[in-house]
C-alpha cells in the first residue's frame, strides 16, 4: 500500500486544480478523508482475518463498489458542501476509488479487488513503481519506511505538485490581457 497521507494528496490535487469556486475546503478535506477510509480494513488482522480474504487487506473496501457506496452516503451532505449532489458524488468516487489505484501501482501484496462483490480476483496495474509502505507504525519507521517516503515523494507527491503548479500557471497566463 501508498502511506495513508500519500492517499490523501490525489483528492487534494484534484480539489485545488478543479477550482475552490466549485469544490469546498470541506469536500476536499472529506474526499482526503475518503481517500484514506480504505486502509481501515487493517483492523481485520487484529479478527484473525487473512490479508487474501475479501475482508482482509486491499479486499472489499479496496473495490469500487465501496467508493461508489461512500460516495452516495457523502451525497446526501452536498448542501452542507454547497455543491451538487453529481459533483460531490464524482468526487469523492473518485476520491476513494483513488485508494485502490494507487494500491495496484505498488511493488508489493496481493493485488486489489476492484471488481468486489461479482470477482475476488486482486489485481496489479502492468507498471509498479510505488514501493509497497510497511504495515504499522513501528514497522514504517525504519530504513524500508524512509525508502517508502523517498518512493512517494518522486512517484506522488512531485507529479501532483507539478499538475497543481502548471494548473494555476495555466490559469494565469489565460486570465492576462
Amino acid at each position: 500500500m501508498a502511506t495513508v497521507i500519500s492517499h490523501a494528496v490525489i483528492p487534494l490535487t484534484l480539489g485545488i486544480i478543479l477550482s475552490r469556486e466549485r469544490y469546498s475546503w470541506r469536500l476536499i478535506v472529506a474526499g482526503m478523508l475518503c481517500a484514506m477510509i480504505p486502509d481501515l480494513d487493517v483492523i481485520m488482522f487484529k479478527f484473525g482475518v487473512a490479508y487474501e480474504s475479501q475482508f482482509g487487506h486491499r479486499g472489499f473496501t479496496h473495490s469500487l463498489i465501496f467508493a461508489a457506496g461512500v460516495a452516495v452516503v457523502l451525497a446526501g451532505f452536498s448542501k452542507y458542501w454547497r455543491v451538487s449532489v453529481i459533483r460531490v458524488f464524482a468526487f469523492i468516487f473518485v476520491a476513494t476509488a483513488s485508494h485502490g489505484a494507487l494500491d495496484a501501482l505498488t511493488t508489493g501484496g496481493l493485488g486489489v479487488e476492484f471488481f468486489w462483490p461479482i470477482s475476488q480476483e486482486r489485481y496489479f496495474f502492468p507498471e509498479q513503481f510505488i514501493r509497497v509502505s510497511p504495515i504499522g507504525l513501528r514497522n514504517f519507521l525504519t530504513a524500508r519506511g524512509w525508502e517508502v517516503v523517498k518512493s512517494e515523494l518522486l512517484t506522488i507527491w512531485l507529479p501532483c505538485l507539478a499538475i497543481i503548479s502548471s494548473t494555476k500557471i495555466y490559469i494565469l497566463l489565460r486570465s492576462k490581457p
